[in-house]
């Protein structure tokens, strides 16, 4: 795998489509030493000539873990999940239109960097003036690409807020970029919701994750500031028909049903914007990005029943089987008669959060686990960082979440600590930058 390298340049589009590097099978100077060290110099010599047949094979080899930047949609959407996500929302401190423009355009050579496995800048971590702060923080350095990905969305405090229009964008403000509403249960936190604009940052490697949202956040300074961030590991949703179905820290499948990235035709009716005009003609191509932080009483679910978790999620906790039976992968059989009401719970999660229940929409989950450690109780600050992806979160998220607040018995285990939506822009092409259809 590739190994973060300089740059000759940090203008955009000077990362090309083919990349080559040292081979993740080449040992690093250390280990060449500590071999000399224990079996003499032909122990060394023999992995000196193992490394110089890795270089060879890497120069040959096309690198595996790159996702690419450019395209129609942004990345780290229909992007297979990875296993390892940083999230971050940060609060515009400028005023000035044009330096929210150049930082979005730092950004975007930034990110084009970073998901090809290289440092950010003309200098990157090493370079440079001796006697000034590097380029970048260089954390990642030895590291591969690690399959990231970075998305970034708007929020609409960033088109307006308490005082008004902000950076002449108040008439852009896309009819489906609301304030969410106050659900039943909500015990929000303000230091934990909302924000000018939002940074998802997933990755196969964590370290990779975090080196480029501290490195995104660094170029923001005087311009923006971290409002909010999480970090989040084992991904609670597969996104492709190549993932096996994952596991929250409830211990029960998540996600069986979510959308895939094969599923071309559902992706385009539930996910990506189309045919918007007139002031809203910049979001297609995009999507909505909704984030919860979802606190799990961890210590009180583990003191339940195997009977009462399987009713209230619905599913059998050993295979994530319906309990009207089959597989996993079997329609829920809500109408099947037990011996005090239906087999499925009509308060069960899978029967409110199931399309049957929600006039056939769907979104496209890519939810995280997380735990902050613990609180002054000693109770774990553990749960779920929910993210999904929607066409529209006024007819693909609020009557859903607005439901399973009310009714669904999971509920009585979760505590809503974060909220937040933005407005995702599509994704960008060779010369331009993130957001070029709302500022352009």
């Amino acid at each position: 795998m590739l190994g973060r390298n300089k740059v000759a340049g940090g203008a955009s589009g000077e990362y090309g489509d083919t990349v080559t590097g040292a081979s993740k099978a080449a040992p690093s100077r250390r280990s060449l030493l500590v071999a000399a060290g224990a079996g003499g110099l032909g122990i060394a010599a023999g992995a000196l000539a193992q490394a110089k047949l890795a270089g060879a094979q890497a120069a040959a080899d096309p690198v595996a873990d790159i996702v690419e930047f450019h395209g129609s949609h942004q990345s780290g959407i229909a992007t297979p999940a990875q296993d390892r996500m940083h999230i971050a929302a940060f609060d515009v401190t400028t005023e000035s239109r044009q330096e929210l423009v150049a930082l979005l355009g730092d950004w975007t050579d930034a990110i084009g960097h970073l998901m090809r496995g290289v440092d950010v800048g003309e200098f990157g971590a090493t370079g440079g003036s001796y006697d000034a702060p590097p380029e970048d923080t260089g954390e990642a350095l030895g590291l591969s690409a690690s399959n990231l990905s970075i998305t970034v969305g708007f929020g609409r405090s960033l088109f307006e807020d308490a005082n008004g229009p902000r950076f002449g964008l108040g008439g852009k403000i896309p009819a489906a970029l609301i304030a969410l509403p106050h659900f039943p249960g909500d015990a929000l936190e303000e230091a934990r919701s909302g924000g000018d604009l939002v940074v998802q940052a997933c990755a196969d490697d964590p370290q990779v994750a975090v080196h480029a949202v501290r490195n995104l956040a660094r170029i923001a300074f005087g311009r923006a500031r971290v409002r909010w961030s999480q970090i989040g590991f084992g991904r609670t949703s597969s996104t492709s028909t190549a993932q096996a179905t994952p596991r929250n820290l409830f211990g029960f499948k998540d996600g069986t049903a979510n959308l895939k990235a094969e599923e071309q035709k559902a992706l385009d009716e539930h996910v990506w914007v189309s045919g918007a005009t007139g002031r809203e003609a910049w979001m297609n191509g995009g999507t909505y990005l909704v984030a919860r932080r979802i606190r799990m009483h961890i210590e009180t679910w583990d003191r339940t029943s195997l009977r009462e978790q399987e009713n209230i999620f619905g599913r059998t906790k050993r295979d994530g089987a319906p309990l009207s039976g089959g597989t996993e992968f079997s329609e829920p059989d809500f109408a099947m008669a037990g011996r005090g009401g239906p087999v499925m719970p009509v308060d069960s999660h899978v029967a409110l959060a199931h399309p049957s229940a929600n006039k056939g929409t769907q979104m496209l989950r890519r939810g995280f686990n997380y735990t902050d450690g613990s609180d002054g109780l000693g109770r774990l600050d553990a749960g779920l960082f929910f993210i999904a992806f929607v066409v529209d979160p006024r007819t693909h998220y609020v009557p859903m979440q607005n439901a399973m607040a009310k009714k669904d018995a999971l509920v009585e285990y979760l505590r809503h600590t974060g909220s937040g939506l933005f407005a995702v822009p599509p994704g960008v092409q060779e010369g331009q930058y993130l957001g070029q259809t709302l500022f352009g």
